[in-house]
C-alpha cells in the first residue's frame, strides 16, 4: 500500500499535486511491475476547493459557484488516468470519493464527476441516521457499464431483469411513502402497503449487512427475489413469466 497525505495546514498547491503524484505511482506499479492497482482519492471536493483558491489567486474568470471554468477538464484529467495499456500487464482503477456540500448532488463537483465516471455510489444521510450500513441510496446510485457486464454468461440469467424490477419497485415505494405522510398508512391500499413493506425488507435483508460480512452475488439476488415476492404477482410486470414460474 502506498499512502500520500495532504493536510489542511499544507500549502494549497500541494493539494493540487497530491492526486497527480499518486496516479503516477499507480501507473508505475501497474504498467512497469504488472500489478492491478486501486487508487482511492478522497476528498475530491477538497481538491476542487483548492483548485478554486488557486484560480482566484491567478485572477481567472470564475464559473459556477466561483469554481474555474476548466473544473470539468481538470477532474477528467485525473479520473481518466485509469484502465489498461494494450500490450502491457497491469491495470489502474480509480475510485474518487467526494462529499456533497449540504447533500446537494447538483453541486458542481458531484455534478461534473457524474458526467466523467462510469458509475456512482451515493450514500444517504437518512439511511445513516436509521443505522443502516452501508447507507447506500439505490435510486441515486448507478452504473453505466452494468448491462455490459451482467446477465447470461456473465453473472446470472435473471440479474438484469431482477435489478430493473427492484429499482422500479423502490421508486414506487418512495412515492407511496410520500403519500403516506399526507394521508397516513391506514389510508393506503393493500398494494401500496405492500410497497412500503418491500422497501423496509430491502433495507434490512438486502442492503444492511455487517462490516465484515462477505456476501456473494447469488446470495444477494436470492435475497432480492424474496423481497420482490412480497408484492402481488400482478405488480411484477418487468419479470418474464419464465422467471416467475416456480417462485
Amino acid at each position: 500500500m502506498v499512502l500520500l497525505i495532504n493536510t489542511a495546514d499544507d500549502p494549497v498547491i500541494e493539494r493540487i499535486l497530491t492526486p497527480r503524484i499518486a496516479l503516477t505511482v499507480a501507473e508505475s506499479l501497474a504498467f512497469r511491475e504488472g500489478r492491478h492497482v486501486l487508487v482511492v482519492m478522497t476528498d475530491m471536493t477538497t481538491y476542487a476547493e483548492a483548485l478554486r483558491e488557486v484560480s482566484a489567486a491567478r485572477g481567472e474568470i470564475p464559473a459556477r459557484r466561483s469554481y474555474p471554468g476548466y473544473l470539468y477538464s481538470d477532474l477528467a484529467s485525473l479520473f481518466e488516468r485509469c484502465g489498461r495499456i494494450r500490450g502491457r500487464p497491469g491495470s489502474v482503477t480509480v475510485l474518487p470519493v467526494l462529499t456533497m456540500p449540504g447533500g446537494d448532488i447538483t453541486h458542481p463537483v458531484p455534478d461534473l464527476t457524474g458526467y466523467i465516471t462510469e458509475g456512482q455510489v451515493v450514500f444517504s444521510a437518512e439511511a445513516h441516521a436509521h443505522g443502516l450500513y452501508p447507507p447506500v441510496d439505490p435510486l441515486a446510485s448507478l452504473s453505466r457499464l452494468m448491462r455490459n457486464g451482467a446477465g447470461p454468461g456473465r453473472t446470472r440469467a435473471d440479474h438484469l431483469d431482477v435489478a430493473a424490477q427492484l429499482l422500479s419497485a423502490l421508486a414506487r415505494a418512495r412515492q407511496v411513502r410520500d403519500l403516506a405522510e399526507l394521508i397516513g398508512v391506514s389510508g393506503l391500499s393493500r398494494t401500496d402497503q405492500a410497497y412500503l413493506d418491500l422497501e423496509q425488507a430491502f433495507r434490512t435483508e438486502v442492503l444492511g449487512q455487517s462490516p465484515g460480512e462477505a456476501r456473494t452475488l447469488d446470495d444477494t439476488l436470492d435475497r432480492v427475489w424474496r423481497v420482490l415476492l412480497r408484492l402481488p404477482r400482478s405488480e411484477l410486470s418487468m419479470l418474464p413469466a419464465s422467471l416467475l414460474e416456480g417462485r
